[in-house]
């Protein structure tokens, strides 16, 4: 099939988060099926240093642009994959992160940024940018190109079109009369378009109007149909329950590798664990921790805020350390908890060593170095840190939910027994909870030492590559483009279409 996968980032060309990982992964896992699958960007300074050779192959004149915007075409990194940047400097080409200034306060023009790049993804699926390739489907990901599917739903004939939920949280917000200043279409201000209590959510212009709807886990797709999980959009998902479906997110098996890993100190496998020990005594020298090998080293690595559930391991903090525990923490986020965990490791400085910011290297020695990954997330879509972890024979303690709930299985008799388990899970988003998992994980790490090795084998076994969950995205590509009837080849139906150095007017 041909597939536009569009997309705010995507590692290792841009990454904030675990949506540049899966970005910057599935669509190659969806090319070895023998997919031809593009790729389409913003042309963030960072983007286009990294990419490599460009050409122009198409200049837009785009509503909301004061200059033509180019289409640059390119190779995606150590692929065969095509890469197209959608480059309008005076949107994209700013300094630091693609949605925060260095303030990290929003971008005031996101809504004009990513309306920009979303009329320009508009042009690629209609064949009016890369001339002689139009694509069967348009996947789309996230607020960022939630515009996508809205804007598509108003041409006829046109790609199918699928929308990617990874965190139903981040929506796209912005007040109505930006509606009128990005002179969309009156008929998209609708219930059933881009109209969400008076403002304008660019997330549910997708969820709303794309042909097909999927959240990266299968226990995610429930719990956003629920109040608790869905943000106002519960009903609209129950709505579309029949067109949403929950695909587990899968994992770089190749940059998290501790065998091939040139991040750590020593490289290890299944048959070589005894080496893990190496990584642990490397990191708590380098985080300047006491070297041994009998603290319980817990690492935490995520944003800093509540939904990770930061400030539950502040409120645990001084319960936990009452035992032999040593915990290393990368991430930054909110100030305040940021501040809050500088403080604590200054009250504990031979058992807590805190990293703000983001830290490639230092992720993959938390991976490697640590006992067991702590992930208290009140919610958690898919999460890709418990899959790094157990490929590196690190233990996940984790609360039971999303994604968390379908990769982990709990230590308990009946898992214990068909060696079944990979981790130690809790039901309650509290401190007590987590000292409770993390006592369980002390005990066995100390005293039960058959158990605890039958914990770190099995989890190195499991099989997270994106293999599997790409076969059930090609799957669920051919059946939407099937029931999808817009869904017709213009190239066949005789459309004529512009030429690279045409201007095109969207």
């Amino acid at each position: 099939m041909d597939v536009l996968f569009c997309t705010s980032e995507a590692f290792p060309l841009i990454k904030t988060g675990g949506l540049g990982d899966v970005c910057g992964s599935l669509p190659g896992a969806l090319h070895e099926l023998g997919n031809d699958v593009r790729l389409v960007l913003p042309a963030y300074a960072e983007v286009i240093e990294r990419a490599g050779k460009l050409e122009t192959i198409a200049s837009l004149v785009l509503s909301g642009a004061s200059a033509p915007v180019k289409i640059l075409r390119g190779q995606f990194p150590g692929s065969e994959i095509a890469l197209y940047l959608v480059d309008s400097a005076e949107h994209f080409r700013r300094p630091g992160n693609p949605y925060l200034q260095e303030d990290g306060s929003d971008w005031p023009d996101n809504a004009q940024r990513f309306a920009l790049f979303a009329r320009a993804i508009v042009a690629l699926a209609l064949g009016q940018a890369d001339t002689g390739w139009i694509p069967q489907l348009v996947h789309c990901n996230d607020w960022q190109t939630g515009l996508v599917p809205a804007l598509l739903s108003e041409h006829e004939p046109r790609p199918a079109t699928l929308f990617s939920i990874h965190n139903l949280s981040y929506q796209g917000l912005f007040p109505a009369a930006t509606f009128s200043e990005l002179g969309l279409q009156q008929s998209l201000w609708s219930i059933d378009g881009l109209e969400f209590n008076n403002m304008l959510s660019f997330l549910k212009g997708g969820i709303a109007r794309a042909d097909w709807v999927t959240t990266v886990s299968p226990s995610y797709a429930k719990e956003i149909c629920t109040s608790e999980f869905g943000y106002g959009l519960e009903g609209l998902l129950q709505y579309r329950s029949a067109n949403l479906t929950g695909i587990l997110n899968g994992m770089d098996n190749k940059t998290w590798d501790p065998a091939t890993d040139p991040h750590i100190e020593r490289g290890y496998d299944l048959h070589s664990l005894q080496h893990k020990i190496v990584n642990k005594f490397a990191l708590q020298r380098e985080q300047g921790l006491p070297v041994g090998s009998q603290p319980l080293l817990l690492g935490h690595i995520g944003r800093l805020v509540e939904q990770k559930g930061a400030d539950l391991i502040l409120d645990s903090l001084d319960a936990l350390l009452r035992h032999p525990i040593q915990m290393v923490i990368l991430g930054s986020g909110d100030h305040k908890l940021e501040q809050r965990l500088m403080d604590a490791a200054d009250r504990y400085p031979e058992q807590l060593a805190v990293h703000i910011g983001y830290d490639e290297g230092l992720a993959h020695r938390i991976e490697a170095g640590a006992d067991c990954l702590l992930i208290p997330s009140r919610y958690e879509p898919c999460g890709l840190n418990q899959m790094y972890s157990m490929a590196y024979g690190t233990v996940p303690i984790a609360h039971r939910t999303g994604g968390l709930a379908d990769s982990i299985v709990d230590l308990d008799e009946q898992s214990r027994r068909n060696y079944t388990a990979t981790g130690f899970v809790f039901d309650e988003d509290n401190p007590d909870a987590i000292l409770g998992a993390s006592r369980r994980a002390l005990t066995h790490f100390q005293t039960r030492r058959i158990d605890w090795w039958k914990l770190v084998i099995t989890g190195m076994k499991s099989d997270f590559s994106w293999s599997k969950s790409a076969a059930e995205y090609f799957e669920l590509y051919q059946r939407v483009c099937n029931n999808t009837k817009t869904q017709v080849s213009m190239a066949e139906n005789g459309e004529q279409h512009a030429t690279p150095s045409q201007a095109v007017t969207a």
